[in-house]
């Protein structure tokens, strides 16, 4: 199982507006279910709050500290506590673990994530209150490129010194 982040950013690295996407780009949310489809993906209560249902087809692990959210059950929905409860997970998953965002998931699990694909959103969002940490990338490679529809760029990142194969579909 390999850890991997997977983000759409702006120009000036925004992830998120209001408590949503700031953009709708169907062929980066094509994309994003093309690599996260038989996977699990992590994510935090807020990103959780906005989807209205599980994924389809993955795993659907929601970080969160309150107990009411744990009370909660949904098929493919596993609430987790803490980051030590997700990495425990480490070793029963058969799948790749997508962390999703948002912002405070993406910095909890910074040291844990080993590869990062990132989708370059060519504009700058007025108002955006989400934000990637400016070095984010920081002690990754590029690996692999790819132009989707609507002229964004996907671009793989794997961990300096870590040999991996970027899975592509």
């Amino acid at each position: 199982m390999a850890i991997i982040g997977i983000v759409a950013v702006d120009r000036a690295g925004a992830i998120g507006k209001g408590g949503g996407l700031p953009w709708r780009y169907p062929a980066d949310l094509k994309f994003f279910r093309e690599q996260t489809t038989g996977h699990a993906c992590l994510m935090g209560a807020r990103t959780w709050a906005t989807l209205k249902k599980p994924l389809p087809n993955r795993l659907n692990l929601v970080l969160s500290g309150r107990t009411e959210a744990v009370e909660q059950q949904e098929e493919s929905v596993v609430w987790l506590r803490d980051r030590l409860s997700v990495l425990s997970l480490k070793d029963y998953l058969k799948c790749d673990l997508f962390v999703i965002g948002g912002a405070r998931v993406y910095e909890t699990f910074a040291a844990d994530i080993e590869r990062w694909v990132v989708t370059a959103i060519p504009l700058t969002v007025e108002g955006a209150d989400t934000f990637m940490p400016i070095n984010f990338l920081e002690g990754f490679k590029p690996s692999d490129s790819r132009l989707l529809e609507g002229e964004l760029r996907v671009t793989f990142y794997e961990r300096r010194g870590v040999e991996t194969t970027v899975a592509k579909r």
